[in-house]
């Protein structure tokens, strides 16, 4: 089953009260969700997710513990305007969890994992018409190649866009990472695995996972109370980079009003937030013990002023 990464740190980080209005913007199959609605009896959780099949099961998980939340079947990039339709416009607390969750990787028809062989697909929602299969056998070697660097930061992007480009069609996951391993040194293929790197690309293209983050945060803060706090769960360096330039700089008065008393600042200039944890929360050792997919969680937490 799957196992939520830092559930208590990012629980607790919310400060969550009783009547509170919450968003579990990455509801997967409701580790947090779950958490968030035993501790609000008297509150309201709306859960954001796109992959049937987690609502379907997470459904059932939630209606266990109570009856006071709604699922969105929704990417979570369109958070403001589906709460508007529900007569949302504040809300107390946000969770983002962005790993995707273990069913996903482990349904071997998802073609996620680049160690079981399946359709190249990589999808979150299964109702979408684009995957992994039109970006690496319909991308140009030069866009494969971006990619590869941009969301991989693979050293040898170059090589394998051009030796892809070279034995199209690839259809499945197997025939992907033999590729990629004919692309790169034998030892660095061994002791650096590209092909963790390439399938993260693809996927992260797939689904658009950095834009729809970097533009849902401030829209995220923007719904938030005062005192009302976001968790944000990364599991790699690029959405851990987005998510802290973007909490920096909202918690900070903008250069051009630097030197002025904070009464004499115009409202809009000044910061919106502030951070809970300066340093990103990161797994205890017990954690890690027990989910070596926890390895690369890094948890921020930021507080509507």
């Amino acid at each position: 089953m799957h196992y939520s990464v830092l559930l208590n740190e990012s629980i607790e980080g919310l400060n969550i009260k009783p009547d509170g209005i919450y968003v579990d913007c990455t509801l997967g199959y409701g580790g947090h969700s779950s958490e968030i609605l035993k501790r609000i009896p008297q509150g309201f959780l709306y859960s954001f997710d796109q992959d049937e099949e987690a609502i379907k099961y997470s459904t059932d998980r939630l209606s266990k513990i109570g009856s006071n939340f709604k699922i969105i079947y929704s990417n979570f990039s369109n958070l403001k305007e589906k709460l508007e339709e529900v007569g949302v416009n504040k809300v107390d607390g946000i969770v983002f969890d962005l790993g995707f969750s273990s069913p996903q990787v482990d349904d071997e028809s998802r073609g996620f994992s680049f160690m079981k062989d399946a359709p190249l697909d990589m999808r979150m929602d299964l109702n979408s018409e684009f995957s992994a299969q039109n970006v690496v056998n319909e991308y140009s070697e030069d866009k494969l190649r971006l990619i590869f660097f941009k969301y991989g930061e693979e050293k040898f992007s170059g090589s394998i866009a051009k030796n892809i480009v070279k034995q199209r069609p690839i259809n499945t996951t197997m025939e992907l990472v033999k590729v990629i391993e004919g692309s790169v040194p034998y030892k660095y293929f061994r002791e650096h695995h590209p092909e963790r790197k390439i399938f993260q690309a693809i996927r992260i293209e797939v689904n658009h996972e950095l834009d729809v983050l970097e533009s849902v945060l401030p829209d995220a803060v923007d719904l938030l109370n005062p005192g009302g706090r976001i968790s944000v769960i990364t599991f790699h360096s690029l959405e851990d980079r987005i998510v802290k330039q973007t909490f920096k700089k909202l918690s900070e008065i903008s250069e051009i009003f630097s030197g002025l008393r904070e009464s004499d600042i115009p409202d809009e200039y000044k910061p919106k937030i502030k951070l809970v944890n300066r340093k990103p929360i990161l797994p205890s050792e017990e954690e890690l013990r027990e989910n070596r997919r926890s390895a690369s969680a890094k948890l921020r937490v930021i507080e509507r002023v």
